[in-house]
């Protein structure tokens, strides 16, 4: 019996994860990656670090971020306190959606997460005060390889749910998909 319930999304590569937890008494036990379960997706890449990010304010906005080839990455994300709208941006030039964004609730008491491939920018945004987002990463982080684009830009157009309450100066700055191109 497989332990994750894999939904794909209209945008190729990406996936929604919803993983089956065992209950009793107690509480529950949750499997949160399993390498021979996600091959089912394709994904047989080796995990190489875990980040955590924990949010304040409610409304933050951290995004839209990607890693240039050949330091692209495939992040696994999921929410352990709090809830995000959580972003991905197909930024792969040959896809048929490119720009296309597709967007997830991801709360911590429902334990759903989110696989995006190479090729995608992530971000996301906190619903909640006090939201901790995990990633399983599958490449290094490169400080030269790293890029992103505005949270804002018209191109792309995401409609985050709420007034954006903070960001980073840094991602406040990052150019347009149309400089990137």
């Amino acid at each position: 019996m497989s332990r994750f319930h894999f939904h794909p999304t209209s945008l190729a590569g990406l996936f929604r994860v919803e993983p089956t937890p065992l209950k009793d008494s107690r509480g529950i036990f949750e499997r949160l990656f399993c390498k021979n379960e996600f091959r089912q997706i394709g994904f047989d890449r080796e995990i190489v670090h875990i980040n955590r990010s924990w949010t304040r304010r409610r409304g933050t906005v951290r995004g839209m971020h990607f890693q240039n080839p050949p330091m692209e990455e495939v992040k696994i994300v999921f929410c352990l306190k709090g809830g995000v709208f959580d972003v991905a941006v197909d930024i792969r030039r040959s896809s048929p959606t490119y720009l296309n964004w597709h967007s997830e609730l991801l709360y911590a008491d429902q334990g759903n997460m989110l696989v995006i491939p190479e090729g995608f920018a992530h971000g996301f945004q906190t619903l909640e005060p006090d939201s901790t987002v995990m990633y399983f990463i599958t490449q290094y982080h490169s400080r030269e390889d790293q890029r992103g684009f505005r949270f804002d830009d018209p191109l792309v157009g995401i409609r985050w749910p709420l007034a954006v309450a903070e960001i980073s100066e840094k991602d406040r700055q990052w150019p347009s998909v149309e400089e990137l191109c």
